[in-house]
């Protein structure tokens, strides 16, 4: 049987992330059965890309998801990758409309 995923591991990614903002890298691998090397690749990836913005927090990080950004690849018309974590999590929108500037 072909084992699937209806949702990449980065969309994974920041569903953790939009749960709980300042959850360790080992925490994230762990719900998602995935390696933590894996987690900080694809933290790494979604930073650079804009969508997640690091701040330190003592001696951890802190995450804010850019949720104003539209996903990736699409067009102007599209929804906000806020939105759509909105509709996965369960969230309501205000809670990733916070940017680091805030």
């Amino acid at each position: 049987m072909t084992s699937w995923s209806f949702l990449t591991n980065h969309a994974r990614v920041l569903l953790c992330i939009a749960h709980d903002p300042a959850a360790r890298l080992r925490d994230v691998a762990a719900s998602l059965g995935i390696t933590e090397r894996s987690a900080h690749g694809i933290v790494t990836d979604l930073a650079e890309a804009g969508y997640v913005v690091k701040q330190k927090d003592g001696r951890r990080n802190r995450y804010h998801i850019q949720a104003h950004l539209p996903l990736p690849g699409s067009g102007t018309r599209e929804p906000a990758i806020g939105e759509v974590l909105a509709l996965f999590a369960g969230l309501g929108p205000a809670r990733h409309r916070s940017r680091p500037s805030e």
